[in-house]
């Protein structure tokens, strides 16, 4: 297995980092005077080559803090990643990344109803699977971490597979006001796509009415695989879903450098979504910035 990347930016700087580290001299070590304070070297390569090509605000030192530093006395001077380790040289620990992270495996947990005796979950059944179809804000789903297309494998115990959404929503309301046991898998139809602001501030990609409909050639999101015919669920982790376009934009223009969306295809969206007016949407969705 090899190292992983959040983006083909990261890559590409970090491939250049090692060729720059493996062709460098070798230079005899000095003696150090006692009262001399140690500066790690600086192996990074100027990025000049990498701005021109992938259009991005980059220097060495932003590259330097994202990666990690070679400890004094090292006899190794070039860091090969080791399999499976995520290696970030552009996109560092990216909170927005952090918050979109689709995880493998399921989870449990435990959810409540409010004063109402409501949840503030509305669930839809799709391919014999059960899923969340919405999230209302400052409800007990929204403050157990459920988000849009989390797949509901189990409640109280039983299995929800072959469940009808009234089937679904009828357990729901038997179930205790004090404790619903549920086992989630999250988000199984979505994928997430990280990607670079380039010098003007953009990543490459125009929405209408929150889908993706077309993709800027020798952009950050055409070089790491954006596709159209998509719909846009969260940008870092913030759902975005039912949001006029002009809202979803500005909440890009103030996501910083590192831009993680969360895309669904189409197909499948308009599916999940069905029945519910954009209005619902709009007003009723969980749009909250999750904590990570």
């Amino acid at each position: 297995m090899s190292a992983l990347y959040p983006s083909l930016e990261d890559l590409k700087v970090d491939q250049t980092i090692q060729a720059q580290a493996r062709v460098a001299p070798r230079m005899p070590a000095l003696p150090v005077q006692q009262t001399a304070v140690f500066q790690p070297s600086v192996l990074y390569p100027n990025l000049a080559e990498l701005e021109n090509y992938m259009g991005l605000s980059l220097s060495s030192q932003e590259v330097q803090q994202n990666l990690p530093q070679i400890l004094e006395g090292a006899s190794t001077v070039v860091s090969v990643p080791s399999p499976g380790q995520v290696v970030a040289p552009v996109s560092g620990n990216s909170l927005g990344a952090r918050r979109a992270e689709i995880k493998p495996g399921v989870r449990e947990i435990h959810l409540c109803k409010d004063e109402r005796g409501k949840t503030g979950l509305r669930l839809r059944a799709i391919d014999k699977g059960l899923f969340v179809q919405l999230v209302q804000a400052n409800t007990p789903a929204s403050l157990v971490g459920l988000r849009f297309g989390d797949q509901i494998l189990q409640i109280d115990g039983r299995d929800c597979a072959g469940w009808s959404t009234d089937k679904a929503h009828r357990a729901v309301k038997k179930a205790s006001a004090e404790k619903i046991v549920m086992v989630v898998r999250d988000r199984p139809f979505q994928r997430t796509v990280t990607m670079h602001k380039d010098s003007t501030g953009h990543v490459g990609f125009v929405i209408k009415k929150g889908k993706v409909v077309s993709v800027v050639k020798g952009s950050s999101a055409a070089r790491n695989g954006l596709l159209t015919n998509h719909y846009m669920c969260e940008v870092n982790g913030q759902n975005v879903i039912g949001l006029k376009d002009k809202e979803v934009t500005e909440i890009l223009a103030t996501a910083g450098n590192v831009v993680t969306l969360t895309i669904i295809p189409t197909v499948i969206y308009e599916h999940m979504v069905k029945k519910l007016s954009p209005t619902l949407l709009h007003h009723t969705m969980d749009h909250s910035i999750p904590d990570v």
